[in-house]
């Protein structure tokens, strides 16, 4: 009996002193400075993300508590002819949205490179947007595009020209939004491009050039191989940004006129805040998460074939 109690206190003293040792390291250190982004990203991310996959399958009109209807609002989607309209408006912002902001960017960045006299001010005055509230944005640039009294209508009628219904046309809202929204956040990009431009090395250039390389066959040939790890982060931070407009087509068109601007993040909020239907906006908001991941795990997957450092 006494050899199991002194085992037992010796067991104790060896956890204890593993204990103190592991308090005492750098392992504890690392997982103390990591825990607040772990606590962060499973109270902010996972956990909502989880709780939405049970509200998308159940019925919940905010008032009361949810009723559990398995896989309807998933089938109702399939059903809904004016999700797939947002659906389709949604892919079509992205698809318009990503080149200009990206080519945008690239071509301003490669402008604003060099240390210039008063380049600073040229690079503030265009990341000066990227601050701006995007609500702040939105309603600028809606009064600019006004029918009647529209800044941008008024220099067209200097030149005879009559301005159109900029945010009432079908055919024209959708590419007034997605003008604003690329301008919103072209400095961001810009920011990034500069700095993998100014990492390239000069040597390069200079072994190209005495290869009788010219200034175009350099950027093809030098430049643009050497940021494509930064142009592969732009390209997915701005695939993702587009996929969650929601701002500018609030403040802007309202998702009109008809539904020719309606994306799916509004149509979220639509369905939410408005038909308080949150178990058919959940069952939404899962479907825009997955086609998301989808895009991006695509993206993750052709990088080897085009990014310098990956092949």
């Amino acid at each position: 009996m006494e050899s199991k109690v002194e085992a037992t206190g010796v067991l104790s003293l060896k956890r204890i002193k593993r204990r103190r040792k592991f308090l005492g390291s750098e392992a504890f250190y690392g997982y103390l400075f990591v825990s607040p982004m772990v606590l962060g990203f499973l109270l902010v991310m996972l956990f909502p993300l989880i709780y939405s996959l049970y509200i998308s399958l159940t019925d919940w009109q905010l008032l009361g508590d949810p009723s559990f209807i398995g896989a309807e609002n998933y089938q109702r989607l399939v059903n809904d002819p004016d999700f797939l309209v947002v659906l389709k408006n949604t892919l079509l912002f992205s698809g318009g949205l990503v080149p200009i902001n990206i080519v945008l960017a690239l071509l301003l960045a490669l402008l604003l490179q060099r240390n210039l006299p008063g380049i600073g001010l040229f690079r503030t005055a265009i990341f000066i947007p990227v601050m701006t509230s995007i609500v702040v944005w939105s309603i600028i640039w809606k009064y600019m595009f006004s029918t009647d009294e529209g800044f941008i209508n008024q220099i067209l009628g200097v030149f005879g020209i009559d301005g159109p219904a900029w945010l009432y046309d079908p055919n024209l809202a959708m590419g007034a939004v997605i003008v604003v929204s690329a301008l919103k956040n072209v400095g961001l990009n810009m920011v990034l491009f500069l700095a993998a431009l100014q990492q390239v090395d000069k040597n390069l250039y200079e072994a190209s050039y005495l290869d009788g390389a010219n200034k175009v066959r350099q950027f093809w040939h030098v430049t643009l191989p050497m940021i494509t790890p930064t142009l592969f982060l732009t390209l997915i931070l701005t695939v993702i940004g587009s996929m969650k407009v929601f701002g500018q087509i609030y403040v802007m068109t309202n998702g009109g006129p008809g539904n020719h601007t309606k994306v799916l993040v509004y149509y979220i909020w639509e369905n939410a805040f408005k038909l308080f239907d949150f178990g058919y906006a959940s069952a939404i908001a899962i479907v825009l998460f997955v086609i998301i991941l989808f895009f991006t795990l695509i993206q993750w997957g052709a990088r080897r074939k085009w990014v310098f450092h990956e092949q």
